[in-house]
């Protein structure tokens, strides 16, 4: 996860489609989630990947409602275009991709 948290302004900003990760290191749920992930990403290679370490007094998690973790929120020009939480399931996640990147 990195250390730098970009800005809610920053996000809204960025060019292309993105998808943003947020977790923390020590939860379960995204060390289970990583696999599937990363074997899904791997296809598509011009999607931007951001990986958040959430959690107290993170206000970009707080910005996006981020409630349960790993939240998956799938961003096109700056815009929300869907969001997966918790249980990351490999077809969902490849039709969300798939949604992300027009193919």
């Amino acid at each position: 996860m990195e250390n730098t948290e970009p800005t809610r302004e920053e996000i809204n900003a960025l060019i292309g489609a993105t998808l943003l990760e947020f977790g923390a290191s020590w939860c379960g749920y995204c060390k289970a989630a990583q696999s599937t992930i990363s074997a899904e990403l791997i296809q598509f290679p011009h999607i931007r990947h951001l990986k958040i370490e959430d959690g107290k007094g993170r206000r970009l998690g707080r910005s996006f409602h981020v409630k349960l973790w790993p939240t998956l929120i799938f961003i096109k020009e700056g815009m929300e275009v869907t969001r997966l939480v918790r249980d990351i399931q490999p077809a969902e996640l490849k039709s969300a991709l798939l949604r992300l990147s027009d193919r």
